[in-house]
């Protein structure tokens, strides 16, 4: 089930382009030449990894609908932390929160982490006023098959549909070829920018 979706996240997205405006929004180092995570050879690896990134969200079983049955990512971890770390219950405990990693095809890089607070309640944020505004985060998933996963996603309940799968040409890293990519961008139940994308060509990079 997990075969065919892969995480690169895009924090923060470095170019605003809208689908509606026969483009999307994107950044090149988002696209990946496999829907299966890899790392790069061993002489161009760097001394650091993106991790995660943790998404603070409102109701914690929705996002797990719309991370884990509708993009069929995997739970990894699943737990209570507790403020102060000697409290065994809500009751006993100070702040206590609920923490999920989820992950695509890689157990180091890419895990999206969802954490809700329990006691006390978080406020739930005002939406962006803009999709795509400076300072907004995108999470970028590519998939065998990205219309099937965006009408699951689209279903989830709080999910706001910005645009359907659309086919968009992006130059290759030669800068003659391009890229053939079927892209489509969504808000999670929370209203965090997503993209669900699947490509149609191979890459030359």
């Amino acid at each position: 089930m997990l075969a065919d979706i892969s995480l690169v996240i895009v924090e923060p997205l470095a170019m605003k382009i809208s689908i509606t405006n026969l483009s999307v929004a994107f950044c090149m180092i988002a696209f990946v030449s496999s829907v299966s995570a890899a790392p790069v050879a061993e002489e161009d690896r760097v001394d650091i990894d993106l991790r995660r990134t943790t998404l603070i969200v409102s109701d914690i079983e929705n996002s797990l609908r719309f991370y884990r049955d509708a993009l069929g990512m995997k739970v990894i971890y699943d737990n209570m932390i507790r403020t102060p770390r000697s409290a065994k219950t809500d009751a006993e405990a100070d702040i206590s929160r609920r923490l999920v990693f989820v992950r695509a095809n890689d157990d180091l890089v890419g895990i999206v982490g969802l954490l809700e607070y329990t006691k006390p309640r978080k406020k739930v944020r005002a939406p962006e006023p803009e999709a795509f505004a400076t300072g907004s985060a995108v999470l970028l998933f590519n998939t065998k098959n990205v219309e099937a996963r965006f009408a699951a996603a689209s279903q989830v309940p709080g999910v706001e549909v910005l645009d359907p799968p659309t086919d968009v040409s992006y130059p290759s890293y030669d800068g003659e070829s391009v890229i053939n990519v079927r892209v489509s961008t969504l808000r999670d139940p929370d209203g965090f920018l997503v993209e669900l994308n699947q490509l149609l060509s191979e890459l030359d990079n």
